[in-house]
């Protein structure tokens, strides 16, 4: 309990500095009230799950108050992206009787709990001309892979080895759960986020919880301390073996996204949103001061695909900006500039020894694994192409690492592996139909509405780095999260684009047109 008070002490000065710059940059995007009683949330939550035992005493907590929040929130999209790393996603059963399990619990499904469901709920009642309404391209593409999810079991990996058999019971568990993790994340932001300050709203959001995250990654990193590591050792039986992971002599910082590799996905994500969120300031030093903060919570998280990842992102943003090549040559210079300044820096040494590519040979085992993790996926996929195998992880024993499991760190060879081709086409077709589709209404709009093209271009930017980076991750923690909140806010961004066309067809026709804010 003293580890927990001091590093709770550290968490809440590091965040109440973060908060307190940060409320002027806020509050352009969002509305007073509604940063206030965010913020206040958080910090209740983040004292509740430090000084309790267990998790559920945090639940009891939690529940009411994520409920008040949410109905009192203007924008519960916004609400649920600064509360979705508040505390680890620690995945924790739930305890019954008379059944063998019922399912485990943790951050993401108690936010969709308490915050999500509900705001569907008052969606699907809700009167409002400007939200998508009945079932859409995207909301096909997405029930059908949670149809292949729920039909095609695949067991877990287990260290007995021992292959568990499938059940009716199991099936409507694992309908329910998608129905809980992913349909209704993905459904609640494309639908609630039906105008310009909702979406922005959100982004912002989601850019000042990560930016608590990173000031906490520079602080971990530096001492070399999780802060958050103590949460397994109350709330989990099941102990992280390289809790402590380091990348050469260096801690691999955490904060509370779970993973090295998860917080840098993150943060890469949250630069591709601040990229337009800069634009709307004037003050350049605060520009550049929140770039750094990002970036330096990127790089301690020593996790060589966000990096990359962030970097496409940048380019992708200039490329797909209204005057592509100018910004094009001005993001090469830029990143020159950048990587210069890094080189001659502490850090430059550390980083180009950390990057295979440049001549780094720091933990090039896992590059190595994940070659050889390519090459067995494909035997594999070629033996089942269309629907998978769904035991091809007790033919990759030769994969096995000496934590006990076999990590797939390539979503599209996971997919690829469970659910066949098909699969893979469907989970693909999804996001690239969101990103195409907001391209598009991106590049219509910029004549007419600059600022409303920028953001569309951030959204298209940060998905095409999502997609990279899932090359280089398992589909797991803020990476799946984020996946289908990129997708929801893509959907809605277009709905949003095609709305001036709607309003004036309805005027041509003699209806009313509503002002779009």
């Amino acid at each position: 309990m003293i580890v927990s008070i001091k590093a709770l002490i550290v968490i809440l000065a590091i965040a109440a500095v973060i908060f307190r710059v940060a409320k002027p940059i806020a509050l352009r995007f969002s509305a007073e009230r509604d940063f206030i009683r965010r913020r206040n949330v958080w910090f209740v939550l983040t004292v509740t799950a430090f000084l309790t035992p267990s998790f559920w005493l945090f639940v009891l907590v939690a529940t009411p108050l994520l409920i008040w929040a949410g109905r009192k929130d203007a924008n519960p999209v916004a609400l649920y992206l600064l509360m979705l790393h508040v505390i680890p996603p620690i995945l924790v059963e739930i305890p019954v009787v008379g059944i063998n399990r019922l399912f485990d619990l943790d951050n993401y499904r108690l936010l969709s709990l308490c915050v999500l469901i509900p705001t569907a709920w008052r969606l699907r009642k809700s009167k409002d001309t400007d939200r998508i309404r009945g079932l859409q391209a995207m909301d096909f593409l997405l029930l059908a892979y949670g149809v292949l999810q729920v039909f095609l079991f695949i067991p877990p990996d287990l260290r007995s080895h021992v292959i568990l058999q499938n059940s009716f019971t199991n099936d409507l568990r694992r309908a329910f759960l998608f129905f809980v993790d992913v349909y209704v994340l993905y459904f609640v932001v494309s639908r609630s986020c039906s105008s310009r300050r909702a979406i922005v709203d959100a982004v912002a959001a989601f850019c000042l919880a990560c930016a608590v995250m990173a000031a906490v990654a520079i602080f971990e990193t530096v001492r070399h301390w999780l802060l958050y590591s103590d949460f397994f050792f109350r709330w989990s039986n099941l102990l992280p073996v390289d809790l402590y992971q380091l990348r050469g002599s260096a801690l691999r910082a955490q904060a509370s996204a779970g993973h090295a590799l998860a917080l840098g996905y993150i943060l890469a994500v949250a630069f591709g949103f601040w990229l337009y969120l800069r634009s709307n300031l004037k003050a350049t030093r605060r520009k550049i001061a929140v770039t750094l903060l990002l970036w330096l919570g990127l790089l301690f998280s020593y996790s060589r695909g966000p990096w990359i990842g962030a970097v496409a992102i940048y380019f992708a943003f200039a490329a797909a900006s209204p005057r592509a090549l100018p910004g094009l040559f001005k993001a090469a210079f830029v990143a020159v500039l950048v990587a210069g300044v890094v080189a001659v820096s502490p850090l430059g040494d550390r980083i180009i020894s950390d990057l295979p590519f440049l001549g780094g040979s720091v933990d090039a085992g896992s590059v190595i694994y994940r070659q050889r993790l390519a090459e067995r996926s494909w035997e594999l996929i070629k033996e089942h192409p269309f629907l998978g195998d769904q035991l091809a992880l007790t033919k990759m024993e030769g994969l096995r690492q000496g934590q006990g499991i076999i990590d797939t760190v390539n979503t599209y060879a996971g997919v690829a592996l469970d659910y066949g081709l098909i699969g893979l086409s469907i989970f693909v077709g999804f996001i690239l139909t969101a990103l195409f589709k907001a391209y598009r209404a991106s590049k219509v709009i910029a004549q007419s509405d600059p600022d409303l093209a920028l953001l569309g271009t951030s959204l298209t930017a940060c998905i095409v780095g999502t997609l990279l980076m899932i090359a280089n991750s398992s589909f797991m923690y803020g990476y799946e999260e984020m996946f289908y909140v990129l997708a929801g806010l893509a959907t809605a961004y277009v709905r949003l684009c095609r709305l001036p066309e709607r309003r004036a067809a309805n005027d041509a026709r003699g209806g009313r047109s509503q002002v779009l804010r």
